[in-house]
């Protein structure tokens, strides 16, 4: 990732405590990562990936 690549993280509207998963795009890429730890590398994911895990959140495979 170039400088001029800089990710824009974004959080959930239902964030209320700061201690959220941010996720931001960058190229052809998905980011994820730990806003307690923003240092530490986040999770690359293709978009192929991320489309596959968009949809298992919306069918509900990661319900607790």
């Amino acid at each position: 990732m170039s400088v001029t690549e800089m990710p824009e993280w974004r959080k959930s509207s239902y964030c209320s405590n700061g201690t959220c998963v941010e996720v931001a795009q960058v190229a052809d890429e998905y980011l994820i990562r730990d806003s307690k730890s923003p240092a530490q590398a986040p999770l690359r994911f293709t978009p192929d990936e991320w489309t596959a895990f968009v949809r298992g959140v919306n069918e509900g495979q990661f319900s607790f």
